[in-house]
């Protein structure tokens, strides 16, 4: 199922935390894992840069976007470094990718020859983010056409799944990620559809029977209400460690707006989200 798996790596705990979900996916997969650190342009390119220059003596422009650039690329070399041999240890053959970019931009790039990219919720700016949600983590979902899992800043192997589903294409897709998943995991898996109508019931009959093929303990539950928030609460009452929803867009102008409800469940969960485009 998971054969390449990208790992975007920029030294924060959530990084690393991601760096150890992919480990554990790779040994159960047989997946290769590529380690990706970004050097951001935006911030070399910015006036921040260049009062920092000043701040420190040198004068503005004269190089220091370069040294900054060199020390950048050292450090992300070093990092990358450290995932390799971590992967080493473990038996897990690996690869490393060091770009240069808007860090979702190139993300997304070296995620082209990848099934799956891991990463965590949040990265090495998490000082300055308020939400759960890192702005980069976020932009990487808004533009990423492989499935996206995040993962918080501590890793456990999942145990109990949940799929939220509502007989979407993205939200199949997410069905069959799951199934794959729990099967090879051999965890359980609880389908979700919550439905203003109450048509959740005739979702979940088409979920038995497309599940029934991979043997995996499921239970089903339908529940009457409004998605987005009677998912988070279903969440706060019978916790998962990870759950599996389809990205879905009120806009087609290039993905650039996600659907309120998988915005509102990404923003409002700690755990672990698997997100299938």
């Amino acid at each position: 199922m998971f054969k390449n798996i990208l790992v975007p790596i920029d030294g924060s705990s959530y990084s690393w935390a991601a760096a150890d979900c992919a480990h554990w996916l790779a040994k159960r997969f047989g997946a290769v894992l590529t380690g990706v650190n970004v050097v951001d342009s935006v911030s070399l390119e910015g006036s921040f840069i260049h009062d920092i220059s000043g701040a420190m003596g040198f004068e503005p422009f004269l190089d220091f976007s370069s040294k900054m650039r060199g020390i950048l690329e050292e450090n992300g070399n070093i990092m990358l470094g450290e995932f390799e041999a971590a992967c080493k240890k473990l038996g897990i053959e690996t690869h490393r990718t060091l770009a240069s970019g808007i860090v979702s931009t190139e993300i997304c790039k070296a995620a082209r020859l990848s099934d799956l990219i891991v990463m965590g919720r949040r990265g090495i700016n998490e000082a300055f983010e308020y939400t759960l949600l890192g702005s980069v983590a976020e932009a990487v979902i808004r533009k990423s056409s492989k499935p996206v899992l995040m993962v918080p800043a501590e890793f456990t192997s999942p145990k109990n799944a949940l799929l939220a589903y509502n007989g979407s294409e993205h939200s199949s897709k997410a069905m069959h990620s799951a199934a794959e998943f729990c099967f090879a995991m051999g965890i359980e898996l609880t389908v979700l559809t919550v439905s203003e109508d109450g048509s959740g019931d005739d979702l979940l009959s088409d979920a038995q029977d497309y599940l029934k093929p991979y043997g995996t303990v499921a239970h089903f539950v339908s529940v009457k209400g409004e998605a987005h928030t009677d998912i988070v609460e279903y969440l706060e009452e019978n916790p998962h460690d990870i759950i599996f929803m389809g990205v879905t867009h009120h806009s087609r102008l290039l993905g650039a707006v996600l659907g309120s409800t998988t915005e509102y469940i990404m923003r409002s969960i700690k755990g672990a989200i698997f997100l299938e485009r």
